[in-house]
């Protein structure tokens, strides 16, 4: 494979209200269902992230757009024209810190919007407005499940799509497509080729997102054949090599029981990477941007069952320290997005408790001071799960509505 391939260039995630076809798109888009927990399967839904590499080819004979070789269409051979990540996140509104924390390693996104349903959705918006927070300008609108309306009434729901996003001066493609049918899957392919890629720093001190963790050997194998537990996430920057030796912060909780009840601490955890790979491709050395799999020298059992998402790697000695301390910059919608029922968003008081989103990782603040500025407030807080403070870190932020947390705005990590 052509070198400036082996690794995706761009992570794209796909965002939508629940049920709207993400993960079957992802599916049509890829080859790869991305659902594959046991839960997922049951309820029919995604509840963890999921992800999956393509590359992108283009028909020699015919110019047909498909991850498929030969060409579907014609059966002709296909030249490989880019490598992405997707990136799937769940649209139910009780999973938004999911979503989030998936929005941190996001550069583009596929906002899918289901045509047999009023628009826009709850989450459709909470979802755009998560983009926003982190942003994400680059999108590509898919307007799915043509295939069960009428073309009015297709075509009455495209106008509106339209004239949503005019109202925020954007002007994203809006694609009609039928994922379950593969009607126009060539059609987005030809929107990815046009999005930029992002600039890569390759300089700086890696920095390395988890988004999930592994223990990828199965029951009953035997002890000399096991192998170190997996971190998978994205390489926001700098370089990452096999054999380097990595430190994973906030790291290994560690609960103690004490008069005052259970204490919990964190251990920076060290390791060595013993390989790197991209899907199936196995690499010397990663770059930035698109899914990577770090294999580890850590006993899997610390990586199980996604023990070390929202962690962060670098190399050893080279992170921040962890605090429990926050002070960012905060800055509100108007309303509640999400919500069924819109409300004006109040201010922040000081005690009160927020959920949020730093990079890949999910704690809550309970604010300690709070000054309101002339567009945002300036927050100081303790956190409940510490966090490792880089720099420009963007915060989602949501606050508890009725037992449910729902996002009212964004923020900038000062440090």
């Amino acid at each position: 494979m052509e070198k400036d391939l082996l690794q995706p260039d761009i992570n794209i995630g796909l965002v939508g209200h629940i049920d709207h076809g993400k993960t079957t798109l992802l599916w049509r888009l890829s080859g790869k269902w991305a659902d594959v927990h046991s839960e997922e399967l049951k309820r029919g839904i995604t509840i963890k992230l999921g992800y999956a590499n393509v590359i992108i080819r283009r028909c020699k004979k015919c110019g047909y757009l498909s991850y498929k070789q030969p060409c579907p269409k014609c059966n002709s051979e296909m030249e490989n024209l880019r490598h992405v990540s997707f990136i799937d996140a769940p649209g139910h509104k009780m999973l938004m810190a999911s979503m989030l924390g998936g929005s941190a390693v996001m550069n583009a996104a596929i906002l899918v919007i289901a045509a047999n349903e009023p628009f826009p959705q709850p989450q459709t918006k909470e979802h755009f407005f998560a983009l926003n927070a982190r942003k994400i300008k680059d999108i590509i609108v898919v307007q799915n499940k043509i295939d069960l309306v009428s073309k009015e009434e297709a075509l009455n729901q495209y106008k509106k799509i339209k004239e949503f996003f005019e109202s925020y001066n954007l002007h994203p493609p809006i694609i009609p497509c039928s994922a379950q049918q593969e009607i126009n899957i060539d059609l987005i392919f030809e929107e990815i080729l046009k999005l930029p890629k992002p600039l890569k720093d390759t300089t700086s001190n890696p920095i390395f997102l988890v988004i999930r963790s592994f223990d990828v050997n199965k029951p009953g194998t035997k002890i000399e054949n096991l192998v170190g537990g997996v971190l998978g996430g994205v390489l926001k920057k700098g370089k990452l090599k096999v054999g380097d030796e990595i430190e994973i912060k906030p790291g290994l909780a560690i609960v103690k029981e004490t008069k005052q009840g259970k204490q919990v601490s964190y251990k920076t955890i060290y390791s060595k990477i013993l390989s790197l790979k991209t899907e199936n491709i196995s690499l010397k050395e990663a770059l930035p941007f698109g899914n990577l799999a770090i294999q580890t020298s850590l006993d899997p059992s610390l990586t199980k069952a996604d023990g070390l998402a929202g962690c962060v790697v670098g190399l050893k000695g080279k992170l921040p320290e962890i605090t429990n301390k926050i002070k960012f910059k905060a800055y509100l919608f108007e309303k509640i997005v999400g919500a069924e029922k819109e409300e004006a968003i109040e201010d922040l008081k000081i005690n009160e408790m927020l959920l949020l989103s730093i990079n890949t990782s999910v704690t809550v603040a309970k604010i300690r001071n709070v000054k309101k500025e002339k567009d945002f407030f300036l927050v100081e807080g303790d956190l409940t799960i510490p966090i490792v403070p880089l720099k420009d870190s963007n915060i989602g932020i949501a606050r508890n509505y009725g037992g449910q947390w729902r996002l009212i705005g964004w923020g900038e990590l000062i440090t």
